[in-house]
């Protein structure tokens, strides 16, 4: 997610000490004699994340999710149903998904019909019988989905869920807003492959993440597209959106295919900017590596929200970046991009590692504006430094945040100053050597904060934990290697 404007809720402590209790009490038991049957027990309400120590789900893992919308009309409650092929990880007497704000109709375990509950945004299913550790299943939750539902954030953020545009929907699922979607195990680590059914009236077009598999007429004057995303994704990089759009296909470095989503009465004052992705791709490809995924575009939308979103393969760009400057268009547009590579196709192992993937769009967004027109890299990165023990206070250092301050500064510019200072510290062949082993290594895969420390490591030939420490989790800023002169402003 990009954030060129100045940005415009609590920590969950005592829950995640519950959380980890309740996933010590059900965990799996023990038996002296292997062949032993385990004992069913409930599946952990939550992963226990800092951030959220409810998102996500214990005792099983999500294999696919099929997801089916009879979308109706702009802010017009539809039909709709989830279908999630899942693994047991563990013997399951009841499990939960994360499930916020829509109408509950049914839910069925492997066709048969299973108990609810419901508490927050924490559906608990109970099947008829329990499911065996290591066994395959599949739930089928039937429910209306309301596409007005939206929640707020007081950071970067700001409304997420459902986002109503004049002729349809988009959405916005950062960081959780997953649930107000569809059911799912809403955490960035769980990641599973999508296929969406999206039916509309004729004379609109539906789009998703990956590619358009079919598009077929249907009773009542009605079309049903779907799409596969191909690859897995975390559900906070979902993408779903209705209206009245062209879909503008091109190609880039090495044929990759490109389709940008455009409101039609958009196409050709966007057109401009938009252009520009295979250049984009072409720069991004020298510093990282091949483009990590099937198919990339921009989704324009048609909001008066001011958020940019790395959904996979299909980045959400808000109209008003694409008919300003040039200069600014182009850093969200590298930003996004350069999330394919951090966040997307490596993705978060757990909200504190939101710097990984934000500080690098950041680093990569100011390094290529300022070989095309825009600001100094340097100033930009003096000017963070110089504030950057306010915003530890403010905001939690870069590996640290809380919840309350996940998508404030200090994750964005912040935590670019923290990739800025190793690249000093090692020299830019060996940065840039790390930076490919870390594509490299994770593609396709969940990493960490001390996974980055460990490779960074590895690749330099030095140990760079007491190096790269302070500078995610202190309380004060270390000095900038190469630059003695760069001073931090007091704390105020």
């Amino acid at each position: 997610m990009s954030t060129i404007r100045t940005p415009r809720r609590r920590t969950g402590i005592a829950v995640a000490a519950a959380v980890t209790a309740a996933a010590a009490l059900t965990g799996p038991v023990s038996y002296a004699t292997p062949a032993a049957a385990e004992k069913p027990s409930p599946g952990a309400p939550g992963l226990g994340d800092p951030m959220f120590p409810l998102d996500g789900n214990g005792g099983y893992t999500v294999d696919r999710y099929l997801l089916d919308f009879d979308w109706q009309a702009p802010k017009t409650p539809f039909e709709a149903s989830a279908t999630i092929k899942a693994t047991a990880t563990q013997s399951l007497s009841r499990f939960n998904l994360d499930f916020g704000g829509n109408t509950l109709r049914a839910v069925t375990v492997d066709g048969k019909a299973a108990g609810t509950a419901r508490d927050g945004d924490e559906l608990t299913v109970t099947p008829k019988s329990p499911i065996a550790k290591g066994r395959a299943f599949t739930v089928k939750v039937t429910y209306t989905a309301d596409p007005t539902q939206t929640r707020h954030r007081d950071d970067a953020i700001e409304d997420y869920g459902w986002i109503p545009t004049p002729d349809g929907t988009v959405v916005y699922p950062q960081p959780n807003g997953a649930r107000l979607i569809f059911p799912a195990n809403d955490h960035p680590s769980q990641r599973a492959p999508i296929t969406f059914r999206i039916t509309t009236p004729k004379d609109r077009t539906a789009v998703a993440n990956g590619k358009l598999t079919s598009r077929k007429n249907v009773s009542g004057d009605r079309v049903r597209w779907t799409y596969d995303s191909e690859q897995p994704l975390s559900t906070q990089l979902v993408q779903l959106a209705v209206g009245k759009f062209t879909m503008v296909d091109s190609t880039g470095p090495g044929g990759l295919p490109l389709r940008d989503i455009v409101p039609d009465a958009l196409v050709e004052p966007t057109a401009k900017y938009r252009k520009l992705t295979p250049a984009h791709l072409t720069w991004l490809e020298k510093k990282l590596g091949k483009y990590p995924f099937n198919r990339y575009g921009i989704l324009v939308g048609d909001t008066d929200l001011a958020v940019a979103l790395e959904t996979q393969t299909l980045s959400l760009v808000p109209k008003a970046d694409l008919l300003g400057t040039q200069v600014d268009a182009e850093r969200n547009l590298v930003h996004e991009l350069a999330h394919q590579w951090f966040g997307d196709s490596v993705a978060l192992a757990g909200w504190s590692d939101l710097w990984v993937s934000e500080g690098h769009a950041r680093f990569y967004e100011r390094m290529y504006s300022e070989e095309h027109g825009g600001d100094s890299f340097e100033a930009a990165m003096k000017a963070a430094y110089k504030a950057h023990d306010q915003w530890r206070r403010d905001f939690g250092a870069p590996a640290e945040p809380t919840e309350p301050n996940l998508f404030k500064r200090m994750r964005y510019d912040g935590s670019a100053l923290v990739l800025y200072a190793l690249r000093e510290k090692v020299g830019d062949a060996t940065f840039q050597q790390i930076e490919r082993a870390w594509i490299t290594k994770y593609t396709g895969r969940t990493a960490s904060t001390q996974d980055y420390i460990d490779l960074a490591s590895k690749v330099s030939g030095q140990d760079l934990e007491g190096f790269l420490k302070p500078w995610l989790y202190g309380s004060k800023t270390p000095p900038m290697p190469g630059h003695p002169d760069w001073v931090v402003d007091p704390v105020t």
